[in-house]
Formats: structure tokens, C-alpha cells, sequence
């Protein structure tokens, strides 16, 4: 009988485990899920309510609010998204095909082991709440040990929805090799997954429950219990069964994974995409004739032997002055402007954003355009600070994900000690990655408060005003807007791994939400002013104060500036340059 792990494929799946364990970012999401366990277990609703924390129907719900409250599907994206892509950006993939291994070989090696690392972070949420079993709390219900209800709620739940997640992620990925449309594709999942639950309301349960990736639709068919109006002795001794819809629907998601694989076997090619074909010239090169050649004769004439001293006096032309370079401020504001001309014509030569940019724009106003608008003071402030809290998940998305590739492009491209090589400061590096993200996220914001003027005239909510929209934009998004472009670029610095840097900002925003989510909206933690502010308060008497509150957090990202300035890795002090004068 033949090993498995053995074989071609066995080779490339403990390959992938193997480079995932040297990553920081998988015990990082260990660790994440692990506290987000315990943080349910004994300060969820259980404890007040009288819920069983082992219990079929609260190991159930929690299955479920993990698999998509935590972030999971941006996390999802973070360990399947690139697998194939790293290997063509070190040029490796050809080295690989050329070996005795195929296509399917090959890409389900990638597949499957880096979505076996992927369920092994999983897992440490749902094997942390099986220990808690043996954990006393006070006031705490707990029924006698269980196993069974751990792993069947954590495979139907979590691990067959984050498949068919993972082979989009993988072959959108593989195929256009380029990690920031998955990324992008990540941020949009939840806002694509609301409108798809919003459009799909006229048609039947059948139809909603069989497309759902989730699972949620068909939970609601076989679940119809409102735990809120239920009896804690009911729920505690409620037995959660899976119907046939739901397995249906789980079967669906299994068949759409392997269609997208299959599809991805059929496209999948080792060699690079050519652009448009360049125009070729035809050149007509004659046949040699056939003959022997020879050179003109020379003389070889007897040169002097006498050598001749030259005369430094004769010498009319001075030798060139040099000055030493960055010495005045005029020069590096010249090198910044450069430095952001070059990322902002990488930007515009990104096929992410001709992808991403149009889907954001649509979702940041698709309540303002399909639903009715209840004018507040008026429509036009109603239409800013609607699409002003539509387009944060987009902007932080952005920031982090746009932040993290620009940061660790170079290195990647093995061209980093070039740049560094270059006789320019640190702050034009950092402060040029900076402008150009901070320059994407104010081009979004501005499309979108375009779109949402553009829709409100057309549909006849006038008078049009500018002043919300410009208050709303400058006062409230701007100066988060420069926070997280900040915030991410200190973390890149800080992290100095692109993958922990991204595990560490989705999770800390996934926090942050959560805690918003729960009441706790203090403006001392609150950098987006999310659902701390009305259009009242731009015009009234609580402007100073909101204007003061903003100001704080621009020193904050002053401050996250200077210490990205500080941690950064380049060194370029006086002694170390004139070391070997």
C-alpha cells in the first residue's frame, strides 16, 4: 500500500505546512481565536442567561458567529490567497514544472496544505472551548462532558464554509497572481454578503438556503427557535439536527469547491501573460559570401622610449566641486515628490483597483440608491453620513492591505538594497508609501461623495447642498483617513512581516468592532468617530469639541509617523556612511 505522504503530492502538502510553521501569522490566529474562546465562554450571554457553555445549542452558535463574526473570511484570504503567487515571485514555478509532477499534482498539494494550516488555526477556537469544560466559573451551567457536538457543529459550520471560501481566494489568486484583488475580494465579502441576503429576500427558502456559502439560510429552515424568547431549561436540553436542506447546501459548497479548482486546473499556465502583442519588424539579413578577409596593411612604426613628465602647471581645467547630497531641505521635498510620482504610476498600473474600486464605490452606496432615505436635517446630510459609515470597512481594508504589498513590494522583488543604496533619507521612503496610500483612500472617498450627490439628484431628493458633504468628508473622514494610513504604515515597520502585519490589523479592527458592537464608543479608542457623531454636531454647539477630538487623533498618527521613522530598519547615520573615509 502506498503512503500518501510519500507520494508527489504528500511532498508539496508538508512543503506548504512545513513554510506556514515558520510563519508568525498562524500562532498569531491561534492565539486570536483561542482568547476569542474564552472571551465568549465566560463573558458571553451564557452565564447571565443560564445557558449550558457546553450545550448543543450554544456550541452550535458559537460555531456559527465564528465562522463570520471574528474576520474569519478576511483570514481566510490571508493564508489561501498567495500560496502559488510566492512561488512565481521567486521564480521557482518553471523549476517546479519541470519536474516529473502535474498540474493537479502540484495545485492540490498548495491547496489542501496551506487549507490544513488554515484549519489548524480553526481549531484552536473549538478545541479551547472544549477545555473550558473542565474549567469552573462562577454561575456558570455546565452539562456533563461532551465531544461529539464540538466537532460536528466546528466541520459542518466552520470548515465546509471556509472551503469553498478558500478555493475562490486560491483561484482568483493563482490566476491573476495578484494578492490584492483577493484581499480586496476579503474586505468585500461582508458588505456582497448582505446586499446578496438583502436582493435575495422575494425568492423561496429553497433557493436561499441552497446558495448560501455560510449556511445560514438553511439553518433558519430546520432552526426556527428565537433563543431570546426561550427558556434556558429548553435550550440547554435542545438537540440541534441537521435537515437534508442543510446537508444539501453543504454538498453544494463541497461540488462549488472542486468546480473552482477544476476550473483553475484548465487555466492554470506556468508561463507569464503577455499584454497586447508588440508590432514586429521584419529585418532582411543577407547570407555571409563566402571568402577570407584581411585588413589594410599597417606600418608599425618605432615610437620615442624618452617618457615625458607632465606638467601639472599645464593642466587649465579645475577639478569639479562636490557638495554633499541631501543637504538642503529643497532636495529631499524634490526626492519625495519623485518617490510619489513612482508609486503613484505603480498604482495606476494595479489591475486590483480597475476590480475593487468600482465594487467599493457601489456598496458605499448601494443603501442611499435602492432604499428609502429618511432626511434627518436634510437629504444631502442624510446621503454624506450614510455613505460616510459605508465605506470604513473599504477604507481600512485599503490602508492595510495597499499599505502592507506597497511596503514588502520591494523586498520581494529582491530590489530593496537598491533602493536603499540610493543616497536618499529615510523619510522619503516611508513618507512617499504614506502620501500614495492616504492619496487612494481621499480618491475613493471622493468618488464616492460624487456618486452619492450624482444619485441623490437622480432621485429627486433635493436641494442638493455641498456644505455636508464637506464638512462630513473633512471633519470625519479625513482625519481617520490619515490614522489608518499611519497606522498601517508603522505596523509594516514595526511587524517587518507582511502576513502578521495583516493578522494583527484585522484582528485588532475585528476587536475594536466587537467592542463598538457592545456599547463602548469612547472617542479615546474610537479613531473613525464610528457612531459617535450626528450632523447636529458638525453645525452646533458640540463642533469644538468634535473638532478637538479629531485633532487628537492626527497627533496620533503625527506620533505613529515619527516612531515608523525611528523603528525603520535602514540605517542611515553619519558614522556608518563615512566609516571607511
Amino acid at each position: 500500500m502506498i503512503n500518501p505522504f510519500q507520494t508527489r503530492f504528500g511532498a508539496i502538502f508538508w512543503n506548504e505546512v512545513r513554510l506556514n510553521s515558520k510563519r508568525v501569522a498562524p500562532y498569531l490566529l491561534m492565539l486570536l481565536f483561542s482568547a476569542n474562546a474564552i472571551l465568549w465562554w465566560g463573558w458571553g450571554p451564557a452565564v447571565a442567561r443560564g445557558w449550558a457553555t457546553n450545550s448543543d445549542f450554544y456550541i452550535s452558535r458559537n460555531m456559527g458567529g465564528f465562522s463570520i463574526i471574528l474576520g474569519l473570511p478576511i483570514f481566510t484570504a490571508v493564508i489561501m490567497g498567495d500560496p502559488v503567487i510566492r512561488d512565481f515571485k521567486l521564480g521557482i514555478v518553471p523549476l517546479i514544472c519541470s519536474k516529473p509532477i502535474s498540474r493537479a499534482t502540484y495545485l492540490l498539494g498548495k491547496f489542501f496544505g496551506n487549507f490544513f494550516v488554515l484549519v489548524c488555526c480553526q481549531s484552536a477556537f473549538a478545541f479551547t472551548f472544549f477545555f473550558l469544560q473542565a474549567v469552573p466559573f462562577k454561575g456558570m451551567v455546565v452539562l456533563p462532558w461532551r465531544v461529539l457536538p464540538y466537532f460536528k457543529h466546528f466541520f459542518f459550520t466552520v470548515i465546509i464554509s471556509h472551503l469553498i471560501l478558500a478555493a475562490i481566494y486560491f483561484t482568483v489568486g493563482t490566476l491573476t497572481r495578484n494578492s490584492k484583488i483577493v484581499y480586496g475580494l476579503a474586505a468585500l465579502f461582508y458588505p456582497l454578503y448582505i446586499a446578496c441576503g438583502l436582493l435575495m429576500r422575494p425568492l423561496s427558502i429553497w433557493w436561499k438556503a441552497f446558495i448560501d456559502p455560510m449556511g445560514f439560510g438553511a439553518r433558519n429552515s430546520f432552526e426556527p427557535i428565537e433563543p431570546w424568547h426561550q427558556t434556558a431549561e429548553f435550550l440547554n436540553q435542545h438537540a440541534v439536527s441537521y435537515s437534508s436542506l442543510l446537508i444539501a447546501n453543504r454538498g453544494a459548497m463541497i461540488g462549488l469547491s472542486a468546480v473552482c479548482l477544476f476550473i483553475l486546473y484548465l487555466r492554470f499556465s506556468i508561463t507569464e501573460r503577455q499584454g497586447k502583442p508588440k508590432e514586429f519588424s521584419w529585418l532582411s539579413l543577407s547570407t555571409a559570401s563566402e571568402g577570407v578577409y584581411a585588413s589594410d596593411r599597417i606600418d608599425l612604426l618605432q615610437t620615442d622610449s624618452t617618457f615625458v613628465r607632465p606638467s601639472l602647471a599645464d593642466s587649465r581645467e579645475p577639478l569639479p566641486r562636490v557638495t554633499v547630497a541631501n543637504e538642503k531641505f529643497s532636495d529631499n521635498l524634490n526626492k519625495l515628490v519623485a518617490a510619489v510620482g513612482v508609486e503613484f504610476r505603480l498604482l495606476r498600473a494595479e489591475r486590483s483597483l480597475v476590480i475593487l474600486l468600482p465594487l467599493a464605490l457601489i456598496l458605499s452606496i448601494f443603501d442611499v440608491a435602492f432604499f428609502r432615505v429618511v432626511p434627518e436635517v436634510s437629504y444631502s446630510a442624510t446621503y454624506a453620513g450614510s455613505t460616510a459609515n459605508a465605506m470604513l470597512l473599504f477604507l481600512i481594508g485599503m490602508s492595510v492591505f495597499y499599505t502592507g504589498e506597497s511596503m514588502h513590494r520591494d523586498r520581494e522583488l529582491r530590489i530593496e538594497p537598491v533602493l536603499w543604496s540610493m543616497p536618499v533619507s529615510n523619510s522619503v521612503l516611508l513618507m512617499s508609501k504614506f502620501v500614495a496610500t492616504l492619496a487612494l483612500t481621499l480618491s475613493l472617498a471622493t468618488l464616492t461623495g460624487v456618486t452619492a450627490i450624482a444619485t441623490q439628484f437622480l432621485r429627486g431628493h433635493r436641494p442638493i447642498e455641498l456644505r455636508p458633504y464637506l464638512l462630513t468628508y473633512s471633519l470625519i473622514l479625513f482625519p481617520g483617513l490619515v490614522f489608518l494610513a499611519a497606522m498601517a504604515l508603522v505596523l509594516n515597520v514595526v511587524l517587518r512581516e507582511k502576513y502578521l502585519t495583516y493578522a494583527v490589523s484585522v484582528g485588532v479592527a475585528a476587536a475594536m468592532f466587537y467592542l463598538y458592537s457592545m456599547g463602548y464608543l469612547h472617542w479615546l479608542y474610537n479613531p473613525l468617530a464610528y457612531h459617535l457623531w450626528k450632523y447636529t454636531d458638525l453645525i452646533g454647539a458640540n463642533r469644538n469639541v468634535l473638532l478637538l477630538q479629531r485633532s487628537y487623533w492626527l497627533a496620533v498618527a503625527i506620533l505613529f509617523l515619527a516612531l515608523a521613522h525611528v523603528c525603520f530598519a535602514r540605517r542611515t547615520s553619519r558614522t556608518v556612511l563615512f566609516a571607511g573615509k
